[in-house]
């Protein structure tokens, strides 16, 4: 085990070094690449047509599927895949197989925010945006970013599809929230740079979204098209100021969100991402953004609800981006982009200068010497003890104790304690983790649907105990800003925070703070931020007193608990 933890060092390390011999990916576009040019002089229209257009696969999905991906791949020749759902080991091998149809390497993406846990089973999570933006340490997003585009690597892909750079500043935002890192737009900046520097240095391009801000809407965009009808003013000064901060930085690439906004062109029900005014005039030149502009998936409801049949496509293509993820039907948007371009309808060399940038892309990854992933020890490699000790890193400096009377102190592990987990019917780490240092416990479970009645007993018995230790799990993978308890249940959680020897902590999105009045009441309360193991173990630390918390609340939740809250010395005022 020590040889092979080693190995796996040995190899982060000498990746890591190499990509930070490197150029940076923007500033190798001003030079001549002769693989470039070599390989663009041998395409004709509608292979770079197609270089733009990257298609969707799975692992999960069975053989039949696979080969229709395949089947793609052979006739269509597009620029590259994004994968989704399935396994590690499957999605290398099928990789390979894929890369063997392509007459041009493939670019391999996928959305990976918070690591291959995102989509691959078998994988390792990172915490989400929200949980990081509690850190104040961001040199740790920084060793996540290479964490994480080692990962990304070995399985043979060469884009992330993150940051995040939204500013969440509307607590009931349905697509961005716990996936953003909280609504400071200084700390949003800062956070997406060292998490994007991470990646990039570790040889991952990456792509901040969803440009120009999707983090003030009540409107997912996978189902209908949002509106944001801000100021020109307040989008520039507020929406935009991530963003601008990452093209400062050097990010890779940019992906445009499927949002109306009026103050930026004023076509009625166009798309962000179809607007030229956006992504050609603002994004390009007034913003001076040279990497890749990503169109969101050309598939969601908000863009081809109002431009069916390819129409949308072809926009796309117009307004300036220069992969087209996703499409509907590539096939029939190759055939509507070439004939646009016999028209004139747009200027070829617009079409040549963002395949010369896709084709620039697969060189800065290494595609000019393609190898297939080595299929030898794929789990071992990305469940490697370096990677998990850095999880729970962070997860140690996100918690937040938001509140504390001197209870964690006055706590005594001699007493008799009742360990609470409530939203699930299995005990807990938390309980387990507590359990070792509160020797004279009981445990007791409260499901989130739980009737008046069980909640009721449960409170009952613990009343005799001389210290309540509550966990609050929001067991959903995508953690909401309302938690999904029955009344009763959460009118549970209000009675407990009541006691005087009771401590709470929030294994949920944050938000859900100010869905449970009564709960600032509690004696000492822990923010969470979700259910993963690390984040509960971080907290059983606090509570045993083997943690200093050191994290501050990354979003305003009500008057009381604001942006910035939390007790505990900040690990860089150390």
């Amino acid at each position: 085990m020590r040889l092979f933890l080693s190995a796996a060092l040995l190899l982060a390390a000498a990746h890591a070094t190499f990509a930070q011999q490197q150029s940076s990916f923007i500033s190798t576009l001003s030079e001549q690449n002769h693989w470039v040019d070599s390989v663009f002089s041998k395409m004709n229209r509608r292979q770079k047509v197609a270089q733009l257009f990257f298609i969707r696969a799975h692992t999960n999905k069975g053989k039949a599927y696979a080969d229709s991906v395949a089947n793609v791949i052979k006739h269509e020749q597009p620029g590259g895949l994004v994968f989704f759902q399935g396994g590690p080991v499957r999605q290398a091998a099928l990789s390979n197989q894929y890369q063997q149809l392509a007459h041009i390497p493939l670019l391999i993406a996928m959305d990976g925010e918070w690591g291959l846990g995102m989509r691959l089973d078998s994988t390792l999570s990172y915490p989400y945006q929200m949980t990081l933006g509690a850190i104040q340490d961001d040199k740790l997003l920084n060793q996540m970013g290479q964490q994480v585009a080692y990962d990304f690597k070995r399985l043979g892909m060469h884009l992330n599809f993150a940051p995040v750079v939204d500013i969440n500043n509307n607590p009931n935002n349905p697509v961005i929230n716990y996936r953003s890192f909280g609504d400071n737009k200084y700390k949003v900046a800062l956070k997406s740079i060292a998490y994007m520097q991470g990646m990039q240095q570790g040889g991952l391009l990456t792509t901040a979204k969803h440009f120009p801000g999707h983090g003030d809407t009540n409107v997912d965009s996978h189902y209908d098209l949002p509106q944001l009808n801000f100021t020109r003013t307040r989008l520039d000064t507020l929406e935009e100021y991530p963003f601008k901060q990452v093209i400062q930085a050097g990010i890779s690439g940019i992906m445009v969100a499927h949002m109306s906004i009026p103050a930026l062109d004023t076509t009625k029900n166009l798309p962000s991402s179809l607007s030229r005014p956006i992504i050609t005039t603002l994004l390009k030149d007034s913003l001076g953004f040279k990497g890749l502009v990503v169109s969101d998936a050309m598939e969601m409801k908000g863009v081809v609800k109002y431009f069916p049949e390819g129409e949308a496509d072809l926009k796309a293509f117009i307004a300036g981006n220069d992969i087209l993820e996703l499409s509907e039907n590539s096939w029939r948007a190759i055939k509507k982009i070439k004939k646009a371009i016999r028209q004139h309808l747009v200027a070829e060399a617009e079409l040549d200068a963002k395949v010369k940038k896709v084709l620039a892309a697969k060189y800065w990854v290494g595609l000019n010497h393609y190898q297939p992933t080595d299929l030898q020890n794929i789990s071992e490699n990305l469940n490697r003890e370096p990677a998990k000790e850095l999880i729970q890193e962070l997860s140690n400096a996100a918690i937040t104790l938001l509140q504390d009377n001197g209870l964690i102190q006055r706590l005594n592990f001699e007493q008799k304690t009742a360990l609470v987990s409530i939203g699930t019917a299995t005990n807990t780490t938390f309980q387990l983790e507590l359990a070792k240092t509160f020797a004279n416990n009981t445990l007791f479970n409260i499901d989130k649907n739980a009737s008046a009645s069980d909640v009721a007993k449960v409170l009952n018995e613990v009343k005799s105990y001389g210290q309540i230790m509550v966990g609050v799990h929001d067991m959903r993978l995508r953690p909401q800003s309302k938690l999904d308890f029955s009344t009763a249940v959460k009118d549970g959680i209000t009675q407990l925070a009541t006691s005087p020897n009771a401590a709470i902590s929030l294994f949920a999105n944050p938000y859900s703070i100010a869905t449970l009045p009564g709960i600032e009441k509690a004696s000492a309360l822990i923010a969470a931020y979700q259910k993963d193991d690390g984040m509960q173990r971080a907290a059983a630390k606090v509570l045993s007193r083997q943690l200093t918390p050191s994290g501050k609340l990354p979003v305003t939740v009500n008057t009381i608990f604001v942006n910035g809250s939390g007790i505990g010395q900040s690990k860089q005022a150390l």
